[in-house]
């Protein structure tokens, strides 16, 4: 429902002075800034005829942490030389269900960038319509280069602190950037080396030892789903569609892989050294080579274009001056900027699917809200991934393992539901605001939560 002119204006002087607080409280953090920045400018006209919550002041709650764990990591490389790192684990909201989020190693890790992604993950699950909180951790460590055993001896001594913080009705980490297969198995194998139990506490883990299939394309296949029920809104399907897709790693891997697998055709990839594009297409065998090349050889995106004619790399450069009907921005957070926006909507981009977290500035949201651009906010197109760390969690509990066909089935069905849920409650006229639909779905379910149990 529109507000009235008095309402709107009392909504803006609300934002304005709840975003100087937050601020003030939180100083040289931008990231987390900008996160609760685009949440907040949709729930806060939403809160002013909703005085429950406002008597509550679940916002404020809902915007500061239950708990910051920051921690010592000590180890030795292969030169005996003894490293020091700093690791943190951002538990934000449990209203809802235990702590469920994923851990990164990255030199980039800061608390800044946990909070943004511990409170996007709050709402994100909350979209999954699974019983599970938010939270975020990780360390400043760069696992890229390193031996296999230093990143053992480093993962080693990370959960030999984290696991007192940790457990399967408490907080479940998973995956994230720099945390792949190879550092999931040695962080669950220390932690059930300490607790002496076998029990579903990390989420991510191998086939043989309690892992999910569809785990590892999860992200990137939900992201492709979210963006094929966008398209259905408008009669139209991803076949034929001309997709470019930034980054190379898990998520964007599964994201083209999934789109090839619908009929569309897959343009480009990117890493930090560039982007390479292929008029052609990647197609499957294409797709193949690079999975080998990151997964296994750990090399660059540039080395395409030695192998496949007709492709090219741009160096120092993202791929969204590249004319697209729809577009998959898998790599990291702000990699999309106003002026990308611009470009993209001038070259006749129908649609923008958040396959990263928060990958999109806020300006450039802005310009694709403006243009009436079916966006996919974060927080609902890349949920694939915990909804199924969600269901990995329930196969543990139960003894069990499902099939591929279950678990695909149940992740299409979930995604669907986070779809109808951001239309439900993002819908302007004939056009659906994504990015609302998102906030306010994710924020009601926490904050119902948050009330009945009183001011805790």
């Amino acid at each position: 429902m529109a507000l009235s002119k008095a309402q709107q204006a009392n909504a803006d002087a609300y934002l304005e002075r709840f975003m100087h607080g937050l601020e003030r409280r939180n100083p040289g953090e931008p990231e987390f800034h900008q996160a609760v920045h685009e949440v907040a400018r949709d729930i806060i006209p939403f809160l002013e005829d909703r005085k429950a919550y406002k008597e509550a002041h679940i916002l404020d709650r809902m915007t500061e942490p239950d708990r910051i764990i920051v921690f010592r990591v000590c180890w030795t490389d292969d030169d005996r030389n003894v490293r020091v790192n700093r690791g943190m684990r951002v538990q934000f909201n449990n209203a809802i269900g235990p702590y469920k989020g994923g851990l990164r190693f990255h030199k980039n890790v800061n608390l800044s960038v946990l909070k943004f992604l511990g409170f996007e993950q709050v709402f994100k699950n909350s979209l999954t319509t699974l019983p599970m909180g938010g939270a975020k951790g990780g360390a400043n460590f760069n696992p890229h280069g390193k031996s296999d055993g230093e990143v053992m001896r480093f993962c080693q001594s990370f959960m030999t602190e984290l696991f007192r913080h940790i457990g399967p009705y408490t907080d479940i980490p998973a995956g994230d950037i720099g945390v792949g297969a190879r550092e999931v198995s040695y962080l669950f194998g220390q932690y059930k080396r300490l607790q002496n139990q076998f029990t579903g506490t990390i989420t991510g883990k191998g086939l043989e030892f309690g892992g999910s299939l569809i785990r590892t394309e999860a992200t990137g296949y939900g992201c492709v789903y979210f963006a094929r029920e966008m398209l259905a809104t408008r009669g139209e399907e991803i076949a034929g569609k001309r997709c470019v897709v930034s980054g190379s790693g898990n998520v964007a891997q599964y994201t083209a892989e999934k789109i090839v697998q619908l009929g569309g055709k897959v343009l480009t990839l990117s890493d930090s050294g560039g982007f390479i594009h292929d008029p052609d297409g990647i197609d499957e065998e294409k797709l193949a080579w690079v999975m080998a090349l990151k997964n296994e050889r750990r090399g660059r995106i540039s080395e395409y274009t030695r192998k496949w004619e007709g492709s090219t790399f741009h160096e120092g450069k993202r791929p969204w001056s590249v004319p697209c009907d729809l577009a998959f921005p898998c790599a990291t957070q702000n990699e999309l900027h106003a002026d990308d926006a611009d470009t993209m909507v001038a070259n006749g981009c129908q649609l923008v699917s958040e396959g990263a977290n928060m990958p999109s500035t806020f300006d450039a949201i802005n310009v694709f809200l403006n243009n009436k651009i079916l966006f996919g906010p974060a927080k609902a197109a890349n949920a694939g991934g915990v909804a199924v760390s969600g269901l990995e969690q329930t196969q543990n509990a139960m003894r069990l393992s499902w099939s591929r066909e279950e678990v695909d089935k149940q992740l299409l069905e979930i995604m669907q539901s986070i779809h109808s849920k951001c239309v439900e409650y993002g819908r302007e006229g004939e056009f659906t605001n994504y990015v609302r639909g998102a906030n306010i779905g994710g924020f009601i379910k926490v904050a119902d939560a948050m009330l009945a149990y009183g001011v805790i």
